[in-house]
């Protein structure tokens, strides 16, 4: 670390993932400042994060309300601070949602993002993390993914992150001295260990572990598996779970290589911990957790749902020098502390 506190721009730092990077973030002595619309976020979560990192820390925290898309908000919170680099997060991220309304995904992921880049050109602040996924990789021929495989999108969510990762590859060939890392994440899961913080979706959950969260909680009454006629060892899909904690550190990771290495260019890392989990096993990983009865309703598979999905993690390991530490009894362990705790996720209601 350089002497001085180098200050990040966190897009999007009161959602999910980018909640528990601030914590991270600070811990390790950066300054933060989180811009979001909180369109599926909650500014609880920014509270919880202050608890968290204590006074002292929390002093290094900032945040702003606001949306990328709005030229002049970006531009009025970048002439009053000095960025030296940017952490973008925010995005609109689910599949089914972006299928029935496309523009709403373009106008909000590629847009916010061309924005923030114009601006970031602007203030000569030319280092950014990006949040890409493994939708990128599309149906794989071949698993494990390795960074190098050919990008299809199967939808128009993902086709925002193969967009936006096309988009970083043209400027970083346009105007070198740019330094852009391609976060691309498989399955987030978990939350905090203290339990504060975690992810508290808006609506019925799109994603595996806050749907059986909130069956667990009686939220909802069963979950839904789609699929269950996979060539699979259960008959259900395989996916690439990854501790939210561990893809937090994977940000810092990348913050460091950016500010230690010179000509960084525009990389690509897969983020997961290289094993795949069916849907079944991690049912069972957490009612062993929970000591619930998760209820399921098996369903036809979804239309472009990939069969097995996981990721070779040999490439962030050697150039990143990071590594998933948490395995499938930690990420259930853990999701289901913030689920006891916060039953209505950021909501006022009181515990069942």
């Amino acid at each position: 670390m350089g002497s001085i506190e180098q200050t990040i721009l966190v897009t999007g730092g009161a959602g999910f993932i980018g909640s528990h990077t601030a914590v991270q973030l600070l811990n390790e002595g950066f300054r933060v400042v989180i811009f979001d619309n909180l369109d599926n976020s909650s500014v609880e979560a920014v509270h919880r994060v202050r608890d968290l990192v204590g006074p002292k820390l929390s002093q290094k925290l900032q945040f702003h309300l606001g949306d990328l898309r709005n030229k002049e908000e970006l531009d009025k919170l970048f002439s009053q601070t000095k960025f030296d680099a940017v952490i973008h997060f925010a995005g609109l991220k689910a599949v089914g949602e972006s299928v029935a309304h496309p523009r709403r995904y373009f106008d909000n992921n590629l847009i916010g993002t061309l924005n923030l880049y114009n601006i970031m050109a602007k203030y000569n602040c030319k280092k950014m993390v990006f949040s890409s996924s493994a939708t990128v990789y599309g149906q794989p021929e071949k698993i494990p993914c390795v960074e190098d495989f050919d990008l299809v999108a199967l939808n128009p969510y993902g086709r925002t992150k193969l967009f936006l990762e096309e988009i970083a590859r043209d400027i970083h060939r346009a105007e070198p001295d740019w330094g852009i890392i391609l976060l691309r994440y498989f399955n987030p899961v978990g939350a905090h260990e203290s339990g504060k913080i975690g992810e508290d979706p808006k609506g019925i959950p799109n994603n595996l572990m806050p749907y059986i969260q909130q069956v667990a909680v009686g939220r909802l009454p069963e979950l839904n598996v789609y699929g269950h006629d996979y060539p699979t060892r259960d008959g259900t899909a395989i996916r690439d779970y990854i501790h939210v904690m561990d893809l937090a550190d994977g940000h810092i990771a990348a913050l460091q290589k950016l500010f230690t290495t010179e000509n960084t260019g525009c990389i690509a890392y897969n983020l997961g911990t290289g094993q795949g989990t069916s849907v079944l096993e991690m049912v069972a990983a957490f009612e062993k957790a929970s000591g619930k009865k998760i209820p399921i309703k098996l369903c036809p598979r979804r239309p472009g749902d990939a069969t097995a999905v996981y990721a070779s993690t040999e490439k962030a390991r050697r150039e990143l020098g990071w590594k998933a530490k948490y395995g499938v009894e930690e990420m259930c362990r853990d999701q289901w502390n913030w689920a006891v705790n916060n039953p209505w996720g950021y909501g006022c209601q009181s515990k069942p």
